[in-house]
């Protein structure tokens, strides 16, 4: 069902540590020094770094997250395993087992999740990032598990009236150009976290 997994109706489970507007020329670098930050502190001797795409392509609004994944695969960064896209979207049906791919996972990835979700007016078009799982679903009243070590959010639209309808007529050129910003954000981080670890900073 379109919009299962999103609009979280910009309720966090904690606050963003990071806010960026899409149309910032500078975004991708904020977003990825600000990831490239949280992972330090958060990667101990986790080296694998998971993302976590979720939503689903039957909805323009809710398909941040596959969007997001597929742009991922494109960027082809060998360091990160990504779960979620266009072709193979992970939603409300398969999300446990999604996680459970994570679990048995040999090296325990760090997960990061990625989700759409709708807000306030002044804030559509804002990129997120905050420590700690999200939980998907909770804007259109759906009971899912809490995902992801960290989350970066897509404000796609407004919330607090008939959800489903407002991610069903949402912009999908602003999904698609968030997209494209996560993704690049997310590879930049990355590979700054390896090109560190081969030079021996591991510390923050």
């Amino acid at each position: 069902m379109a919009g299962l997994l999103g609009a979280r109706g910009e309720h966090f489970l904690v606050e963003p540590e990071f806010r960026v507007r899409v149309d910032d020329t500078l975004a991708v670098h904020k977003l990825a020094t600000a990831l490239a930050r949280e992972l330090r502190l958060l990667s101990g001797t986790r080296r694998r770094l998971a993302v976590l795409c979720i939503g689903t392509d039957r909805s323009t609004g809710d398909a941040l997250g596959p969007l997001t994944g597929s742009r991922l695969l494109e960027l082809g960064c060998p360091e990160l395993f990504v779960l979620g896209t266009l072709a193979e979207p992970v939603h409300a049906t398969n999300l446990s087992q999604a996680l459970a791919t994570l679990q048995v996972h040999p090296e325990t990835p760090l997960v990061v999740a990625v989700d759409a979700c709708l807000g306030r007016l002044e804030s559509v078009g804002s990129i997120t990032l905050a420590r700690g799982a999200l939980r998907p679903g909770t804007g259109v009243n759906k009971n899912l598990p809490a995902v992801g070590d960290l989350h970066i959010t897509g404000i796609v639209n407004v919330g607090g009236f008939m959800e489903y309808m407002v991610l069903q007529n949402t912009r999908l050129h602003l999904v698609y150009r968030m997209a494209q910003v996560i993704a690049s954000g997310i590879v930049l981080a990355c590979r700054t976290m390896a090109v560190r670890q081969a030079a021996g900073e591991e510390e923050p």
